[in-house]
Protein backbone atom coordinates (compact mmCIF):
# COMPACT_ATOMS: atom_id res chain seq x y z
CA UNK A 1 0.00 0.00 0.00
CA UNK A 2 1.43 3.34 -0.99
CA UNK A 3 1.33 6.39 1.22
CA UNK A 4 -1.28 8.06 -0.99
CA UNK A 5 -3.55 4.97 -0.94
CA UNK A 6 -5.72 4.83 2.16
CA UNK A 7 -6.30 1.09 1.70
CA UNK A 8 -9.13 -0.78 3.30
CA UNK A 9 -10.88 0.72 6.30
CA UNK A 10 -11.17 -1.01 9.66
CA UNK A 11 -14.81 -1.69 8.81
CA UNK A 12 -13.82 -3.26 5.49
CA UNK A 13 -11.33 -5.53 7.24
CA UNK A 14 -13.94 -6.47 9.86
CA UNK A 15 -16.45 -7.37 7.13
CA UNK A 16 -13.92 -9.63 5.43
CA UNK A 17 -13.03 -11.22 8.78
CA UNK A 18 -16.70 -11.99 9.49
CA UNK A 19 -17.01 -13.64 6.09
CA UNK A 20 -14.12 -16.00 6.86
CA UNK A 21 -15.92 -17.49 9.86
CA UNK A 22 -18.31 -20.41 9.98
CA UNK A 23 -21.55 -19.57 11.77
CA UNK A 24 -23.24 -22.04 14.14
CA UNK A 25 -26.84 -21.34 13.22
CA UNK A 26 -29.43 -18.96 11.89
CA UNK A 27 -29.21 -15.48 13.30
CA UNK A 28 -25.71 -15.76 14.75
CA UNK A 29 -24.09 -13.92 11.85
CA UNK A 30 -26.76 -11.21 11.82
CA UNK A 31 -26.28 -10.66 15.58
CA UNK A 32 -22.52 -10.40 15.09
CA UNK A 33 -23.02 -7.88 12.27
CA UNK A 34 -25.15 -5.67 14.51
CA UNK A 35 -23.05 -6.05 17.66
CA UNK A 36 -19.55 -5.86 16.20
CA UNK A 37 -20.05 -3.49 13.31
CA UNK A 38 -23.15 -1.54 14.28
CA UNK A 39 -24.63 -2.15 10.83
CA UNK A 40 -27.95 -3.53 9.71
CA UNK A 41 -27.60 -6.77 7.78
CA UNK A 42 -28.83 -4.97 4.66
CA UNK A 43 -26.11 -2.32 4.92
CA UNK A 44 -23.52 -5.01 5.72
CA UNK A 45 -24.29 -6.87 2.51
CA UNK A 46 -24.14 -3.62 0.52
CA UNK A 47 -20.66 -2.97 1.94
CA UNK A 48 -19.63 -6.58 1.30
CA UNK A 49 -20.84 -6.46 -2.30
CA UNK A 50 -18.80 -3.31 -2.94
CA UNK A 51 -15.75 -4.97 -1.36
CA UNK A 52 -16.03 -7.90 -3.75
CA UNK A 53 -15.40 -5.46 -6.60
CA UNK A 54 -12.53 -3.67 -4.81
CA UNK A 55 -9.05 -4.79 -5.93
CA UNK A 56 -7.69 -3.92 -2.47
CA UNK A 57 -9.99 -6.50 -0.89
CA UNK A 58 -8.88 -9.04 -3.49
CA UNK A 59 -5.27 -8.32 -2.63
CA UNK A 60 -5.90 -8.50 1.12
CA UNK A 61 -7.84 -11.79 1.17
CA UNK A 62 -8.00 -13.42 -2.27
CA UNK A 63 -9.38 -16.76 -1.03
CA UNK A 64 -12.38 -15.22 0.72
CA UNK A 65 -13.07 -12.66 -2.00
CA UNK A 66 -12.87 -15.24 -4.79
CA UNK A 67 -15.16 -17.64 -2.89
CA UNK A 68 -17.73 -14.90 -2.33
CA UNK A 69 -17.51 -13.79 -5.96
CA UNK A 70 -18.29 -17.36 -7.06
CA UNK A 71 -21.29 -17.50 -4.70
CA UNK A 72 -22.54 -14.14 -5.96
CA UNK A 73 -22.20 -15.22 -9.59
CA UNK A 74 -23.98 -18.52 -8.92
CA UNK A 75 -26.89 -16.63 -7.37
CA UNK A 76 -27.05 -14.27 -10.34
CA UNK A 77 -26.98 -17.21 -12.75
CA UNK A 78 -29.77 -18.96 -10.82
CA UNK A 79 -31.97 -15.83 -10.96
CA UNK A 80 -31.40 -15.44 -14.69
CA UNK A 81 -31.83 -19.10 -15.53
Amino acid sequence: MSEGDPGLTERDLAVLALEKRAWPGPGAKERAIRERLGLSPTRYYQVLNALLDDPRAQEHDPVTVNRLRRVRQARRDAREG
